[in-house]
């Protein structure tokens, strides 16, 4: 697949194997895994990085497959998670700290191009999260309070 912004192919990685169920060495429940997803979200771990501990700690293969929701779901069901969707908050943090720079550095146009194409990246993922409703329609992105949208 092609990247956004460069006419260069993406990076090319190995694919799971395809598998409904969770193996048949796995012995832990589905309320167990989601405790432990809960439990984990609560120590200061990203989404993204909570079935990463829970593979290294636990030995859990695979989230999904033990309970048929995706993280995001689990603690949106137990009423904990983010406010915000995790790829538009990195996003945003990137953005911030090529601001930050320019600011210092107010020659450096490749930087400059960076921040556009990122800022750029960040109108098209509220667009998609405006369509889907994960966002509401009144929520804007403004470089100006972009630190204040991130640290709520």
């Amino acid at each position: 697949m092609a990247k956004m912004h460069t006419r260069r192919k993406g990076r090319s990685r190995s694919t799971r194997p395809v598998r409904k169920t969770p193996p048949a060495w796995f012995t832990m429940s589905k309320d167990e895994v989601e405790k432990l997803v809960v439990k984990t979200y609560g120590q200061n771990v990203t989404t993204s990085q909570v079935g990463i501990v829970l593979r290294d700690k636990y030995g859990v293969p695979d989230i999904t497959q033990v309970t048929g929701k995706k993280v995001s779901a689990i603690l949106k069901d137990n009423g904990t998670g983010p406010k915000l969707p995790e790829d538009l908050v990195n996003l945003i943090k990137k953005a911030i700290r090529l601001h930050k720079h320019l600011n210092e550095n107010h020659k450096d146009l490749h930087n400059k191009r960076a921040l556009q194409l990122t800022e750029s990246k960040v109108r098209r993922l509220v667009k998609y999260y405006h369509a889907t409703g994960v966002l509401p329609m009144d929520w804007v992105y403004t470089p100006a309070t972009a630190e204040i949208l991130i640290s709520r």
